[in-house]
């Protein structure tokens, strides 16, 4: 069983950065590929990134492509997105989730899954 929590959400306004972090508890992190999800209010929950299980690869949704990046310290439990030049239609919240595989994915084929942060993007 992992538990993941989710912290590094706010209110910023367009252009600006925010780093969201995604910690996991128990031994076997390094075991589980990652990823990262959003949700609004009234629409599916869509893939953002996703990382293998000792960061050597990474998959990124068009939508957030070269403003994005996902990356993981196994040491620290820790898990990590950094979004850069932030835009409106980025709101929503952001869910952490973690596979029983080392493999990543992009579908949300996912064992577990944190609570979610908000963002929130002003324009």
């Amino acid at each position: 069983q992992v538990q993941l929590g989710e912290s590094g959400g706010g209110l910023v306004q367009a252009g600006d950065s925010l780093r969201l972090s995604c910690t996991a508890s128990g031994r076997t992190f390094s075991s589980y590929a990652m990823g990262w999800f959003r949700q609004t209010p009234g629409k599916e929950r869509e893939f953002v990134a996703t990382i293998n299980w000792s960061g050597g690869r990474t998959y990124y949704a068009d939508s957030v492509e070269g403003r994005f990046t996902i990356s993981r310290d196994n040491a620290k439990n820790t898990m990590y997105l950094q979004m850069n030049s932030l835009k409106p239609e980025d709101t929503a919240v952001y869910y952490c989730a973690a596979r029983n595989t080392r493999l990543a994915s992009t579908t949300t084929n996912y064992d577990y899954w944190g609570q979610g942060t908000q963002v929130t993007v002003s324009s």
